[in-house]
């Protein structure tokens, strides 16, 4: 009886297997009969345009100062006054900082007591001569006399002239002891505290700069001097409006600025130009060193190439977009943008008038895609 019930056991387990198998065939079938191929991408598209083109064209920045210069020592000696604080604004002769008065003030005493010695000897020798002169005319006196009398007074009178130069350069270095705000601005952050010995020419206490109103200079194309040329020959009116400033972290500087210069030279080696503009900074948001985005009003002067500024690819610093071709593909073009206006972007090198570009989709195509152009 055992024989019998594994032989129908066995039986089973083949009809299994085959249905499985008839099964899995079945479904190879319907696989195999299925449409094969890539499928269309939907994408939406717009023709490329060509316009007069008004917008803003953004430069990199640096805020500089326009009176900028170092507070050294100009005499020796011991730092005993420091009349400011770090970071403080200061008006144009505002004392600052002090080094020790006390030889300089010496000094200028020596220099002036003898500067009185020598003009006492100058005028006794005057009169002298004086004297000597009226004798010799009546042949009073030896010639040789008066002679020796005159050289006296040539003397005197180169005593008293050096005399003088030493009492001017006292006076000097006693002046130069006390440090003052060459001009209106921001002091820093001393670099000697109190009681530092300083010496003349070498040390340097702090730095001054001005801040109102200050500078922010940007490199320009060599091809656009002349129309930053012409920005700059506007009136005030006309060009306060064409000038902006973006602030680190996105902010947007609250007053309209003006170019004042235009360096002298284009570099070489980037085929740029500095521009310098100005803005007013009564506030103290602007420092020296801050680095900001230029941006300026412009308008070209004949018809630009136009698209959408989403239609473009940024990869790797490169810039591109998706041409449509006529056998509804995709072409992936590089191009070199222009002025951004807005959501829109000048083409300036790539595409031609009445090509279409992707605008819609761009994530998914590949060159050579298939696309559908939605409606």
């Amino acid at each position: 009886m055992t024989p019998l019930k594994l032989t129908h056991m066995n039986n089973y387990k083949l009809a299994s297997l085959l249905l499985i198998g008839t099964g899995l065939l079945g479904a190879c079938g319907n696989r195999q009969q299925q449409p094969s191929g890539p499928q269309a991408i939907p994408v939406t598209t717009t023709p490329v345009t060509a316009e007069i083109a008004v917008g803003v064209e953004t430069f990199p920045g640096t805020v500089v100062a326009l009176n900028e210069t170092e507070l050294r020592a100009e005499v020796n000696g011991y730092l005993t006054g420091i009349f400011a604080a770090d970071g403080a604004t200061v008006t144009k002769g505002q004392k600052l900082y002090e080094i020790d008065r006390t030889r300089y003030e010496a000094a200028e005493q020596q220099a002036k007591a003898s500067l009185t010695i020598a003009e006492t000897n100058l005028n006794r020798i005057k009169r002298d001569v004086e004297r000597y002169r009226k004798l010799a005319e009546q042949d009073a006196i030896a010639k040789q006399t008066l002679d020796y009398a005159e050289t006296d007074l040539s003397n005197a009178e180169a005593q008293v002239a050096s005399a003088r130069a030493a009492l001017v350069t006292a006076t000097t270095n006693l002046q130069r002891s006390t440090i003052v705000a060459p001009f209106s601005g921001t002091i820093g952050i001393a670099q000697v505290r109190m009681g530092a010995l300083v010496s003349a020419g070498t040390t340097l206490i702090n730095s001054i700069s001005s801040t109102d109103p200050i500078a922010v200079d940007f490199p320009v194309n060599e091809r656009n001097i002349q129309r930053f040329s012409a920005l700059q020959r506007l009136a005030t009116i006309e060009r306060d409006s064409v000038i902006t400033l973006g602030l680190p972290g996105g902010g947007v500087f609250g007053r309209p600025g003006k170019i004042i210069a235009l360096d002298r030279a284009v570099d070489p080696a980037t085929g740029t130009l500095t521009i310098r503009a100005s803005f007013p900074n009564p506030d103290g948001t602007l420092r020296a060193g801050m680095n900001t985005s230029v941006q300026v009003r412009t308008q070209s002067e004949t018809e630009q190439l136009i698209i959408p500024y989403r239609a473009v690819v940024e990869q790797l610093g490169q810039t591109s977009v998706y041409v449509l071709t006529d056998s509804s593909t995709v072409e992936q073009r590089g191009v070199r943008l222009g002025l951004k206006m807005a959501d829109r972007v000048v083409i300036s090198e790539g595409l031609a008038r009445g090509e279409t570009v992707v605008t819609d989709g761009i994530i998914n195509l590949r060159p050579g895609a298939k696309v559908q152009v939605n409606q």
